[in-house]
């Protein structure tokens, strides 16, 4: 494969360097060093203000653009009218209120400078859950996501830039990986085919949310499916990690939860696995069995199915809508067994 400069650069400071590198060349001066990019740094513009103002068309007459202003990872100013936020990530998720803080900052600076409202984007090239994006939108940001630049890219193939081929083709193979998990055997599959799957998955059914639990045993990807209650008490969830399906119930302290105090996890745990097992029996619900071992901490699995059972042998390939109808009735069937 051709040496490329973004799978070495991996860090998102690269990404908000080719970012800000990109958007500059919007500024009608710097037409004349590369007409092709001027031309796409323009559309992104527009589409970035148009997420926040519906039928934007202005003519884009002055931009300068740059990196780490008061901790924002980009920022752009538009014709002296116009302020964009960008939080850029790869990978990683927004954290410590970043976003309202750096929101709040632009928009002190906005009404200072006599600016319209900032527009503020949340840039990701990486794979999040749903769950998580809609807190992103729910702080005010537009999501402008792989998919999205991928589109914007590839409206472009005139430039010729090595930069920006290096930028595109690497998302596009990001892009491609997504969807690998549809045709590869799943006893290969790696932590983008994950991903990819539940991504898949969320587009399906609702779920709760997907992420990378990171623990000593070497971490793996999981996804919640659902969160009810077991007598209006404890939190019970069917979790999926990896190719292992999950009945699980919290104690997490963190969660309204008040634990008689003359019962003990594990007492909880034994009830609730003995509730399972004995409705499973009753309904005819088959490959439900008890863990290889009891666990005793805030979040317990009290019966598993095994990966073939559920998702499909190491050998074969998905048949994804057989997936999403097993998955569903097991979530169906946990749900009957806690009234």
């Amino acid at each position: 494969m051709k040496p490329n400069i973004f799978d070495i650069a991996t860090k998102e400071l690269s990404q908000d360097a080719f970012l800000a590198w990109l958007l500059s060349y919007a500024e009608p001066k710097n037409a004349g060093y590369d007409n092709k990019l001027h031309l796409c740094a323009q559309q992104l513009i527009t589409e970035l203000i148009s997420t926040q103002i519906n039928n934007f068309d202005d003519t884009i007459a002055k931009v300068e653009a740059g990196r780490q202003w008061n901790n924002i990872d980009v920022w752009v100013e538009v014709n002296d009218t116009y302020f964009i936020v960008i939080e850029d990530k790869t990978n990683t998720k927004h954290h410590s209120n970043q976003l309202t803080r750096y929101k709040d900052i632009a928009t002190q600076w906005c009404l200072e400078n006599s600016y319209k409202p900032p527009i503020c984007i949340y840039i990701k090239t990486g794979n999040e859950s749903l769950h998580t994006l809609n807190t992103v939108k729910d702080e005010g940001y537009s999501v402008y996501n792989r998919t999205h630049l991928v589109k914007l890219l590839n409206n472009h193939p005139e430039i010729t830039n090595e930069i920006f081929i290096d930028f595109k083709e690497r998302l596009l193979r990001l892009e491609s990986e997504n969807t690998q998990f549809l045709n590869k055997t799943i006893g290969d599959w790696v932590g983008a085919d994950w991903q990819g799957f539940f991504q898949y998955v969320e587009k399906q059914i609702s779920i709760v949310a997907w992420n990378y639990v990171n623990n000593p045993a070497g971490g793996f990807w999981c996804a919640v499916l659902n969160w009810d209650y077991w007598d209006d008490l404890y939190p019970v969830y069917v979790q999926l990690e990896e190719g292992k399906l999950c009945f699980k119930i919290s104690t997490d302290p963190d969660e309204p939860v008040v634990m008689p105090l003359d019962v003990s996890k594990g007492q909880i745990r034994n009830e609730l696995h003995t509730l399972i097992m004995k409705k499973a029996k009753e309904a005819g619900v088959k490959h439900i069995r008890r863990p290889n071992r009891f666990g005793s901490g805030n979040y317990m699995t009290v019966a598993v199915i095994d990966k073939e059972n559920w998702l499909g042998s190491n050998d074969s390939i998905i048949d994804p809508v057989k997936v999403i109808e097993t998955l569903t009735a097991y979530r169906k069937f946990l749900k009957n067994a806690i009234k």
